[in-house]
């Protein structure tokens, strides 16, 4: 994605490099802290590829990361994740970012790990693999607060990366529960686990936590009494050293960990000034805190000073980069803050920060963010808002996962309420190939009472759902034309959706078999899109002049387009999205008959892959993506493979029968690999099969490929027999490296 898209919504560069510095930045260790050497070195002597430290919050699993990072003397990577990396298309470019500091090959592979769907588990996540499993030297790669990415995309996509871990490295999960991927590993005996029972201190850690904090008096009896009744927790340990210091009776602690933290948090605060009390509270509606944030948002002129004050006072602030500019408070600190906020002032005060905070993103060009904050304090109405603005760039990132979450918070009725949302969810659903949501939120679509709308508002919600239904092709093809037209017509000369409206009116000349008009709809199409940074239209595009000029038998000018087609993907950094299939096809074909196999081969295995989205929901691209990929195969002497292609079309037609001269086209395709005999050859993965294939990657069983898949367990079983066959293979192992082998899966 071009780059000015990306810092539209995340921020300027400033604020990108400093939250991915945060984020693979090992954290300091102070060196009168406790030490876990023992732990440590029993982990690290292990030979377990994989160590796991699990324990509640306040244990001391991130202290005992960093203390680790310090003295290896191997390459260290360090991930800290946060709640927004719980999708693979941001997960894994802060890992592969991380990795860069042992592996040379690691920085170029981090924009290629936006994959959407099964693509993040069949590209990205191998690419990463492969990135872990070539380092040129042993590595620890430190994963902290793994709880906060517990999705199942999420943890499927880690068991590909840990599962090559090389002999010699280790990577370390650390979090608050197990992670649901290390019961598939404790089964391999990969993995040495660190649990919370290791964690707990015993008298003699707690006098050094004492005296550390500079709470030496304390006498070993009460000191033996406070450990006992903290139970070894660190964290209460070192609030009862505060506690002490500041002249507060430490032996009074009792209760399970969650009221020791609030008992002895609210000891440790009411002791601070009454504004420095204020200051917490209130800072801490900010996942990142800098300066310039807690001005504006806490509407004071001495932030700074301030946050140097607590830095000094080791009241629970975590710097975020070396200068010292952005911090980030203990989570479990931060959980308490935010429940005194919330007590001491009321929600209403807690949402008026929140509010202020997503003005202050806003303004940073920080949308996400400020959309977070939007959902936080309760104000759906701005935040549908400004969904609207980054829905579109936030899909080609990859992070859909991110924007459904969005919407799930926002609630039917308020989706409902803002047209616009309902139009995106609805493309989404449509260019992933999602035929349930496509056909519900469609029919949603379909029922929306533009009438109620003011005219200039109605004209453009018109035009925008005209060009759904001329995408998904249900009333025929002359309804086609009939919605572009209307979309040419009404969408704005500066609209960014011009150049969509461009491309439709296009493919409608197309289907009638109108090549001079649609040559001239592409050419102004792509013309619009690279001027508005819409890159999915130059992908669908491109390919279409291609095959114009290959009607016309201009080779030449018809690999010119190809090649610009499939450089638009690479450049985007959007393989594995269905809208891609259509140009890496028609390349394939253009580099197979200009004489060049291998790269003819490589384009067709991931035209191939990337066609599992195409649905009947976007039929006439579906449809047009087969009939060249069966031309590529063809032209390879794969006859077999074509039939299979065109047995995909037949379905495709019975859904959407009317879909002018491409029908036509397919029935005269077939009628001329008909007149010849036919050999055999190859079968290829059916689309269902494709889906399957990159979970064969992890140890899920067939009932959990099932669930993630959303089908029975003997459907599941038939397909993995199926895959087997065509691969001519017998285990999972073989059929992950034949995958990969012919293209199927990584790179």
């Amino acid at each position: 994605m071009p780059d000015t898209l990306r810092d539209a919504v995340l921020g300027g560069r400033d604020l990108q490099a400093v939250l991915l510095e945060s984020k693979t930045r090992v954290p300091p260790w102070r060196t009168n802290a406790v030490s876990r050497r023992r732990q440590i070195e029993r982990a690290r002597t292990s030979a377990a590829r994989i160590v796991s430290v699990a324990a509640p919050a306040g244990y001391g699993k991130s202290t005992m990361l960093a203390e680790w990072a310090v003295t290896e003397t191997r390459k260290v990577a360090w991930v800290s994740l946060e709640r927004t990396d719980d999708e693979p298309a941001t997960l894994l470019p802060v890992v592969a970012s991380a990795c860069s500091s042992f592996s040379s090959i690691a920085e170029d592979v981090v924009d290629e790990m936006r994959g959407v769907g099964s693509g993040a588990l069949g590209r990205s996540a191998p690419l990463l693999a492969a990135v872990l499993s070539s380092a040129p030297n042993d590595f620890v790669l430190f994963i902290d607060d793994l709880h906060l990415v517990a999705s199942p995309a999420c943890q499927d996509a880690l068991e590909v990366l840990l599962a090559r871990v090389p002999a010699g490295s280790q990577v370390v999960l650390a979090g608050r529960q197990e992670p649901p991927v290390l019961a598939r590993l404790r089964a391999q005996g990969v993995v040495w686990e660190v649990s919370s029972d290791d964690l707990i201190l015993d008298a003699a850690d707690a006098r050094t936590v004492f005296d550390a904090a500079g709470a030496a008096h304390i006498a070993e009896t009460d000191l033996a009494g406070i450990v006992a009744k903290c139970e070894g927790w660190p964290t209460g340990l070192y609030l009862c050293a505060l506690v002490a210091r500041a002249g507060g009776d430490a032996t009074r602690v009792t209760g399970d960990e969650r009221y020791v933290a609030d008992y002895l948090y609210r000891e440790c605060i009411e002791r601070l000034p009454e504004p420095t009390q204020l200051f917490l509270r209130r800072s801490a509606v900010l996942d990142q805190i800098s300066p310039e944030a807690c001005n504006a948002v806490l509407q004071i002129g001495d932030a700074r000073r301030r946050l140097g004050d607590l830095e000094a006072a080791n009241l629970f602030l975590v710097p975020m980069d070396r200068t010292r500019s952005w911090f980030r408070f203990h989570a479990l600190f931060r959980e308490y803050l935010l429940g005194e906020l919330e007590r001491s002032e009321g929600a209403d005060a807690a949402s008026a920060l929140h509010l202020r905070a997503a003005q202050w993103h806003e303004e940073q060009g920080a949308q996400a963010s400020a959309v977070e904050h939007l959902l936080r304090a309760g104000d759906f109405g701005r935040a549908a808002a400004l969904i609207t603005e980054v829905a579109l760039t936030m899909y080609e990132q990859g992070q859909i996962t991110t924007v459904r979450r969005w919407f799930d918070q926002l609630g039917p009725a308020m989706l409902l309420a803002n047209p616009t949302l309902v139009v995106f969810r609805t493309w989404a659903a449509v260019l992933l190939g999602e035929v349930v949501e496509g056909e519900k939120w469609s029919a949603l679509l379909d029922r929306v009472d533009a009438g109620l709308f003011p005219e200039d508002d109605r004209v453009l919600f018109e035009s925008a759902r005209s060009m759904v239904r001329a995408a998904m092709c249900r009333h025929g093809h002359e309804q086609v034309a009939v919605d572009a037209a209307y979309a040419i017509e009404h969408e704005p000369l500066t609209s960014p959706w011009r150049a969509q409206a461009l491309h439709l009116w296009g493919s409608a000349a197309i289907l009638r078999g109108d090549s001079d008009t649609a040559g001239e709809a592409f050419a102004d199409a792509i013309e619009v899109a690279t001027v508005v940074n819409a890159p999915d239209t130059v992908i669908l595009s491109e390919p279409e002049l291609a095959l114009i000029a290959i009607d016309g038998g201009l080779w030449t000018a018809a690999a010119a387009h190809a090649q610009r087609g499939a450089d638009a993907i690479d450049a985007n950094h959007l393989e594995g999205y269905p809208t891609t299939a259509f140009a890496l096809a028609v390349a394939a074909r253009v580099a197979v008959h200009l004489g060049d196999r291998e790269r003819g081969e490589r384009l067709l295995a991931r035209g191939m892959r990337a066609r599992v989205g195409c649905t009947h929901l976007l039929p006439f691209v579906s449809l047009r993506v087969r009939l060249q990929l069966a031309k590529a195969h063809v032209a390879l002497g794969d006859r077999s493979a074509a039939f299979h292609l065109l047995a995909e079309c037949d379905h495709l037609l019975r859904k959407r029968p009317d879909v002018g001269v491409v029908a036509a086209q397919i029935e005269e395709f077939r009628a001329g690999l008909s007149a010849e005999p036919h050999r055999g050859g190859t079968v290829p993965l059916t689309p269902a099969e494709l889906r399957l294939l990159p979970y064969l990657q992890t140890h899920l069983t067939i009932a959990e490929i099932g669930q993630r898949l959303y089908v029975s367990r003997n459907t599941v079983s038939s397909q993995l027999s199926s895959v087997y066959r065509k691969l001519s293979v017998t285990t999972r192992g073989a059929a992950v490296e034949r995958a990969v082998a012919i293209g199927l899966l990584g790179g």
